[in-house]
């Protein structure tokens, strides 16, 4: 495992197994041994035939100008991708990254077509199919279960707030992606990318590779161009995470930028749904559409001021010029291989005009690994017996309790390859007014905030910090579980601050992400660079469904 001292933790919510289970840093090796050495032995296989599509690597700007000149529809993308999901999604390579199709998603895209006749376009994301991760609440004939067969054919009485900007905006929600079942709390030795319900999602860029994170669906099926654009969730690594190792730009929001309400949750401290799309600009856009202070979320509250409805005044190809950038060093070092991708990319930085600060690190890493897990522990019993109370009386499933019971009841298909320690320590704990909560809580805050990432930024003056996002992606292994190389997501996700991966390059085949992160608010600095590291780079490669990679 990942070592604790450097917190490691950026692929999937790995704070579990680095808390649960420990580890040094030497254990690193055996999972990625040499990967300098195995891009010259890898032997990729050739998976699938896949026959070149429309709209691969499709842009929403694109999508305008289509729909503006007749060339597209609503109708007709809904077709199209409807087409392609059921081409390789569930034949073919078999990605296995689309739980539901909205059965509606025709029906909105005829309206929506009529309107853009009569009235023209709403904005940006008129027309534009949105996948979106099962644990967000759909009012509509789909279900939302978390991955879960115990929230099967459980119907929210209300769209989650993210689902109504969606509609707002003109966006059509054309499904419901797969997960790590209960977004990856349910146990610390679990395999991402599977659910009850959906099964295994597999990587496109290599089919015997894991997706990474609880949003594996939406970037998996993202990446392979089944949709336009998707919605993940993070609580600590399952937006950047995913990303990365799908080759993706995924943005997780400063805690509060969008709500949370109507998603089955985790933790209320670190929640937080984002876009994931093929490129910064389409993320900006997303990003834009989902902004809004709602008053089921208080955290929103926050936003007002603070946020945008258009963040692409802010992708400029320029935007590293003047730039001042720490590099966040405790965050490397686990692979000889991604260290001297992430050197490219810091050079490539540094021709552009940024100023690095080599190294500027977030020296409270490691101290807040405890307390984060218990503040889980707590929010997850308490967040999510609220949600389901919510639900109302048809509610399949009513606590946490008796999840884990419906769990042990229907073992064979629930719990096949691993447990529900995670829930079974979650269900011990009190209500949020315990002492021990509380201080956890403020620890977090503390650590992270005041004396992490704000510390380190007022010490060395800087607008953003960059880590590698974490390893390639890992062999799927449901025997043992995850396989994991490094991460950096923690640090963020702790203090509730803003994340942006984008990809930084490729080994043997797979993709590696560089995270920016910062301050509380700050996704328009964010964006900036992002892009701009983006555009310099232009490392997105389209996934080529390869059976393995061979040795590596």
């Amino acid at each position: 495992m990942p070592r604790k001292e450097a917190q490691l933790t950026g692929n999937r919510r790995l704070f579990l197994k680095t808390s649960l289970m420990g580890g040094a840093a030497a254990s690193l090796s055996p999972l990625y041994p040499a990967l300098g050495a195995a891009r010259e032995i890898a032997s990729p296989v050739p998976g699938p035939e896949i026959k070149a599509f429309e709209l691969d690597e499709i842009t929403i700007s694109d999508l305008q100008d289509g729909m503006k000149s007749g060339k597209f529809t609503a109708h007709s993308l809904v077709e199209k991708y409807s087409a392609r999901i059921a081409e390789i999604d569930k034949h073919g390579p078999a990605i296995n990254s689309v739980l539901e199709l909205n059965p509606d998603a025709l029906s909105i895209a005829d309206a929506l077509d009529a309107e853009r006749k009569a009235k023209g376009p709403r904005g940006p994301m008129h027309g534009v199919p949105v996948l979106i991760k099962d644990n967000i609440d759909t009012a509509d004939r789909m279900m939302t279960t978390a991955g879960s067969f115990a929230l099967v054919d459980s119907k929210p009485q209300q769209d989650s707030y993210v689902a109504q900007k969606l509609r707002s905006s003109g966006a059509v929600i054309l499904g419901k992606t797969n997960l790590s079942e209960w977004a990856n709390i349910r146990s610390g030795h679990s395999t991402s990318g599977w659910s009850g319900r959906g099964g295994l999602t597999k990587n496109p860029y290599a089919l015997d590779r894991n997706p990474c994170g609880s949003s594996s669906g939406t970037g998996a099926g993202i990446s392979a161009n089944l949709c336009a654009v998707g919605i993940g969730t993070e609580t600590d690594g399952s937006i950047v995470c995913p990303s990365s190792s799908n080759g993706l730009a995924g943005i997780k929001p400063t805690v509060g930028l969008v709500s949370r309400s109507g998603i089955v949750p985790i933790s209320h401290s670190q929640d937080g749904a984002g876009p994931m799309c093929r490129t910064v600009r389409d993320a900006a856009i997303l990003l834009g559409a989902l902004t809004g202070v709602d008053p089921r979320d208080s955290a929103t509250t926050g936003s007002q001021g603070k946020s945008f409805t258009d963040y692409t005044q802010f992708c400029d190809p320029n935007g590293l010029k003047g730039a001042r950038i720490g590099v966040a060093r405790k965050y490397f070092g686990f692979s000889d291989a991604v260290d001297a991708l992430m050197e490219q990319s810091l050079d490539a930085m540094k021709k552009q005009g940024a100023t690095l600060v080599d190294p500027a690190d977030v020296e409270t890493l490691g101290k807040f690994d405890e307390s984060e897990l218990l503040v889980f522990m707590y929010e997850l019993k308490a967040d999510l017996n609220d949600y389901l109370a919510r639900l109302g009386p048809g509610a399949p499933v009513r606590t946490l309790k008796e999840i884990i019971d419906f769990n042990e009841h229907n073992r064979q298909k629930e719990m096949p390859y691993f447990g529900q320690d995670l829930f079974l320590k979650a269900e011990t704990k009190g209500p949020l007014t315990e002492k021990a909560y509380i201080d956890a809580l403020d620890k977090n805050h503390q650590l992270a905030r005041t004396e992490g990432i704000d510390a380190t930024m007022d010490k060395y003056r800087l607008d953003a910090m960059v880590a590698p996002t974490g390893g390639p992606a890992w062999l799927t292994d449901l025997v043992n579980g995850d396989h994991v190389a490094g991460g950096s997501s923690n640090a963020a996700a702790v203090a509730g601050y803003p994340n942006i991966n984008v990809t930084a390059g490729f080994i043997s085949g797979l993709p590696v992400g560089i995270s920016f992160f910062g301050r509380a608010w700050s996704e328009p600095t964010l964006i900036r660079l992002a892009f701009a590291f983006e555009q310099t780079k232009k490392a997105r490669q389209t996934p080529r469904f390869l059976a393995t990679i061979g040795a590596g």
